[in-house]
């Protein structure tokens, strides 16, 4: 059988300035892609690893509230990729009343990351992926956000960029000119809705890397691209749930994205070197989810039992507030209110009532604008938090 590194992605074509850009073939390559017994073996495990996660967030409770708390978890680390030095503990405070007035801007790029992927998913609903439904979703991304440059959101460049390097004559790598990308886009777009004999998750891979080979803006093209591996997966219907984000493997072996995405994209292309990586991820955050859902349940659970111990009236309102803890488990006496529709005080009762029930803890010793946290619950997506509690 053939390898997967035979097809040519494409060729180095020299420009009229001088450099060389990278300029796509057409894609997918005419002969295909022949998957080594390496690759199948990598992907049956995975394919496996992502259809246990299903069954069981198909079962989980509150799973829209859990939710939110994965795609938090992905926008940090994707943004981090980017230089961002935020944290997922600022991204979930964020849009706690008393954090919105001084809001650093690393923590505005994940905001802007969370709100352009809750898009997506929704606008899938009624949207296939597609070059419009990209363009939408990175114009949530860059809208009224920082950029390195002019960032032209929603809007595929009409001008040059280039990765690394202070102009395309030194840079690492060049995407295709702008009059080559519109070809490359429409390849793209038709390979995404083909009906081929192409493993879904090998598809997955392929399209994540071809999106960064063709670096179709000017800014923002990373975390455009990694927002197209979960909305991929759900078109594909291996997830009825967006739940598995690959940007906390990404960044545990950012060297080696990096260097895989470069051999992907080089004359001599190493497919199966970026698709094996791609696989292994798939696997190793497919299996962290679904070891993630099982303490959420068994977490759940537990703190469901302690509220059955209060009486029936404060029993029911205090559930409603910890199932809005899942997806906001960082809050301030403002949620309260905003949630109960309490006064100040009966929030603090509250709040009060769920530190004696060990389900909050104050989040430092802030004598303005205290901060509590849903620790057990929270620890469960942040290991830098655990493991800094576990020595406390």
């Amino acid at each position: 059988m053939n390898n997967v590194n035979k097809p040519k992605i494409g060729r180095y074509v020299t420009q009229k300035e001088g450099f060389r850009a990278f300029t796509p073939l057409p894609f997918p390559p005419k002969g295909g892609f022949e998957i080594n017994p390496k690759l199948y073996k990598k992907h049956e495990e995975a394919i496996r690893l992502v259809g246990k996660l299903d069954g069981i967030t198909r079962l989980l409770p509150d799973k829209d509230f859990f939710l939110l708390m994965f795609i938090k978890k992905d926008a940090a680390y994707s943004s981090q990729i980017e230089g961002t030095k935020a944290t997922l503990q600022d991204a979930v405070a964020a849009p706690v009343t008393e954090e919105k007035a001084r809001m650093h801007p690393d923590v505005d790029d994940i905001t802007h990351y969370v709100n352009a992927v809750n898009y997506g998913i929704e606008r899938t609903k009624t949207l296939p992926i597609s070059l419009r439904l990209i363009k939408e979703i990175h114009e949530r991304l860059m809208i009224d956000a920082r950029s390195t440059q002019h960032a032209y959101p929603g809007e595929f460049r009409r001008s040059q960029n280039w990765i690394g390097g202070k102009s395309p004559m030194d840079a690492s790598f060049v995407p295709p000119a702008p009059h080559d990308m519109q070809n490359s886009l429409d390849d793209l777009e038709k390979f995404i809705h083909a009906k081929d004999d192409l493993p879904s998750l090998v598809k997955a891979g392929l399209l994540h890397a071809q999106f960064e080979t063709i670096h179709p803006f000017t800014d923002g093209n990373g975390r455009t691209g990694r927002m197209l591996i979960a909305m991929y997966m759900h078109h594909a219907k291996l997830l009825e749930l967006p739940i598995l984000y690959l940007s906390s493997y990404f960044k545990k072996h950012q060297k080696l994205y990096y260097q895989k995405l470069q051999d992907y994209h080089d004359e001599d292309a190493n497919i199966s070197g970026w698709l094996e990586f791609f696989l292994e991820g798939v696997a190793e955050i497919a299996d962290s989810s679904i070891e993630t859902c099982a303490k959420i349940t068994a977490l759940r659970d537990k703190d469901f039992t302690k509220m059955q111990k209060l009486g029936k009236k404060s029993a029911a309102s205090t559930l409603e507030i910890v199932r809005k803890l899942f997806s906001q488990p960082i809050v301030g006496v403002a949620e309260i209110m905003k949630w109960t529709g309490f006064t100040a005080p009966g929030a603090y009762k509250i709040i009060d009532r769920l530190k004696d029930l060990e389900i909050l803890e104050a989040l430092g010793d802030s004598q303005y604008g205290q901060k509590y946290i849903y620790a057990d619950y929270y620890e469960i997506f942040d290991d830098s938090f655990r493991d800094a509690r576990a020595k406390k």
